[in-house]
């Protein structure tokens, strides 16, 4: 293959990756909704329930109106609390049946189940085996701090990625690629990220060494291998072109490890015993060091 086939490729693989991780880390993250099904009279339903609410309002749950006659009711408690289940009925809506979660202070979490009653007795969701689903609310981040963030975010992800192909099989632009990927990591990741964080959450930075953190924390780690690859790169690539590659490949392989990791894992959580206390909510978030209790 002629040099410019060889880019095209390398850019392609690239692309390929990055959409992997990307669609890998959004599936399995915490924030993602709890997909299922059950089944009515012979029929199939699917289901989504949500895990990511905004505090302004209530949270809304929602499931297929099978037939008439049945209904359903919502179970829910604060997460990690020894709280009773609160009970709240369902209502029929255009062939759904609706109810709504409490909204929380920011970072506050509940946790939920849904009870079909059916002719033949009630059912589940999502079953005991997955756990309850728990969901955690949010403020608003302003669409002119998140899209920056998210798009910058991924499009250092592509070119980081490129970077490490290009230490592989050809390493000809692989200073230029390890720099772009540098400055877009540190516009999106460390500085607009912790933004994006203080509007929804309350805190600019949780991870090392204020929290745990582990958004923060992967980030910060990507971020410091990239900023050792381009020194290296910067210095020795004249000199010896094994070691800023050997640097570039370890550099692009984190982030493909941190993007495999699910996002907002082991995040902000609003510590409920101390609001109680008289904590105000902003001061009351604390991370979780453990993952979270029925996440399937």
């Amino acid at each position: 293959m002629n040099s410019r086939t060889i880019e095209v490729v390398l850019w392609v693989a690239a692309v390929v990756l990055m959409l992997a991780a990307a669609g890998y880390q959004r599936r399995t993250g915490p924030t993602y909704p709890v997909h299922g099904s059950f089944e009515v009279a012979g029929q199939t339903y699917n289901y989504e329930l949500v895990r990511s609410a905004y505090t302004t309002d209530d949270a809304q749950v929602e499931i297929p109106d099978p037939v008439e006659g049945v209904t359903a009711v919502l179970h829910y408690k604060r997460f990690r609390q020894s709280d009773e289940f609160a009970s709240v009925p369902f209502r029929a809506d255009e062939g759904r049946l609706i109810a709504e979660l409490p909204a929380q202070p920011p970072a506050g979490k509940l946790e939920y189940f849904v009870i079909l009653q059916l002719p033949n007795g009630g059912t589940r969701i999502p079953d005991a085996a997955r756990g309850n689903v728990v969901m955690r609310f949010k403020d608003h981040v302003p669409l002119y701090f998140l899209l920056p963030h998210v798009l910058m975010m991924f499009f250092s992800m592509l070119i980081g990625l490129r970077a490490g192909l290009a230490a592989l099989f050809a390493p000809r632009p692989m200073r230029t690629l390890t720099w772009i990927t540098l400055i877009g990591m540190t516009i999106g990741g460390m500085v607009l990220g912790p933004i994006a964080q203080k509007y929804a959450f309350g805190a600019f930075w949780t991870g090392f060494p204020f929290g745990y953190d582990l958004t923060d924390n992967k980030v910060l780690i990507m971020w410091l291998l990239w900023v050792a690859a381009g020194v290296i790169v910067w210095y020795r690539i004249r000199e010896d072109v094994r070691l800023p590659r050997y640097a570039v490949l370890v550099a692009a392989l984190a982030t493909v490890v941190v993007y495999v990791i699910p996002h907002s894992v082991q995040g902000s959580e609003l510590d409920y015993e101390a609001l109680e206390r008289g904590v105000p909510a902003e001061e009351a978030i604390r991370t979780g060091r453990q993952p979270e209790d029925g996440q399937p």
